[in-house]
């Protein structure tokens, strides 16, 4: 599956990454991660800290599929509104997601300060604006929303906006607490230091087919090596469709530039992600070293010709659009621009969990447009499932769950 293309800023951030090799024999383990992506870093490191006996095998480079191309977003705040998550699974489970999704971020930064390299966490504020007068409604619902639950969040009139923004807006909401990342640098760091903890580590090691046992899988690898699993871990991200599809997933392409380090950012107060009502959406965030991240503009084709045949003339519209709100920007260009495939759920909650027919299999399918966030929550409930059986938060991802159920509950 032909999963981005362009030219990528994440892997130039850390030109020296570690590598590791290529499976030469036989192995046997507790839980094999199927997946060196964010998903699969982040399961490998909560269970090997726990002490899980634990592989992690890729067919690429870690880090070098969809995570490469994230923009590293990190807010609480969905594709799918608070407001329109109650309404489809109640308020119970609506509520919940949101609150695991807060969590995370908290999670996110905590653990960041754990790992031997850095992975360029950095507290944000987010700025939610309509893009126009028709979708200040939804948008003050969402605030009055999320303001009754106790998110932290403020309404910005156009006034306020005007004066804070070199841009003007009917509305926006601002939230404390997000944050940015850098994704690659993520991935990288959550397997580096989990190798403390023993996870073994295999590059270029694509596994082929499987075979169920009673008590184990037995996974082959195209050059005929065996892998023994207790358990087994699959955060193969949207080529997963390809092993099984899922009525519940949506592809997509979605389309990131990032500028050259621009000198002063004095014109975008606190640094803050910005995104917006419309769909698809804009979205914009800096980056360490002073870069502008401009992303979205997605289109519905899954077709990889068709999708890179459109980077010149997105790269361009991308560009123009942020200018449009950061007119300072009219001199910067675009060094990177990439396209990838962009997976999402009709329900618009990841999936994470068991599917039938794959025996002591768990699955990490973070799709979504907040899918570093997903990818902690899913590691915390993988983490649960494997190595206590259960997790109270783990019947809300299900695989099964109903497609659309205001009573929906979790528990």
């Amino acid at each position: 599956m032909n999963l981005i293309s362009g030219r990528l800023l994440w892997p130039l951030t850390w030109l020296d990454a570690p590598t590791y090799p290529k499976l030469g024999h036989d192995i046997e383990c507790d839980c094999l991660i199927v997946g060196g992506g964010e998903a699969g870093a982040s399961c490998a490191y909560e269970l090997t800290k726990l002490g899980v006996d634990t592989v992690l095998v890729d067919k690429q480079r870690i880090g070098a599929g969809s995570t490469s191309a994230n923009t590293g977003l990190v807010h609480f705040a969905n594709d799918k509104s608070l407001t329109s998550c109650i309404h489809t699974f109640g308020e119970r489970a609506g509520l919940q997601f949101y609150k695991l999704c807060r969590q995370a971020v908290n999670d996110l930064e905590k653990t960041s300060g754990e790992l031997d390299t850095f992975p360029d966490f950095m507290r944000r504020e987010s700025l939610y604006f309509a893009s126009c007068e028709e979708d200040l409604h939804k948008l003050k619902q969402e605030y009055e929303t999320l303001s009754r639950y106790g998110f932290p969040v403020a309404y910005l009139e156009a006034a306020n906006i005007r004066a804070r923004f070199p841009f003007e807006k009917p509305g926006a909401i601002l939230s404390n607490g997000d944050a940015e990342i850098n994704p690659y640098k993520n991935a990288h760091a959550l397997i580096q230091t989990a190798r403390h903890h023993g996870l073994r580590v295999y590059e270029e090691t694509q596994v082929q087919r499987h075979e169920a046992g009673k008590d184990y899988n037995i996974f082959i690898t195209t050059d005929g090596r065996r892998i023994q699993a207790k358990k087994t871990v699959f955060t193969t991200g949207y080529e997963t469709q390809e092993i099984k599809p899922n009525p519940n997933a949506v592809m997509s392409s979605t389309y990131a530039i990032a500028t050259k380090p621009v000198e002063a950012l004095a014109y975008w107060p606190t640094r803050c992600i910005i995104w917006e009502t419309a769909r698809p959406y804009l979205f914009m965030r800096t980056t360490a070293d002073n870069r502008v991240i401009i992303g979205g503009l997605d289109e519905t084709t899954t077709d990889p010709d068709e999708r890179d045949r459109k980077l010149p003339a997105k790269q361009k519209e991308l560009l123009q659009e942020a200018i449009k709100l950061f007119p300072a920007l009219s001199g910067s260009d675009a060094e990177y621009a990439w396209a990838g495939l962009f997976g999402g759920t009709h329900d618009g909650l990841p999936l994470i969990g068991r599917q039938a027919g794959f025996p002591h299999c768990y699955f990490a399918l973070v799709y979504g447009g907040n899918g570093t966030l997903y990818s902690t929550i899913a590691a915390r409930i993988i983490r649960g499932l494997i190595t206590e059986g259960s997790h109270p938060d783990a019947p809300l991802f299900r695989f099964d769950r109903p497609k659309r159920d205001p009573g929906f509950s979790v528990g």
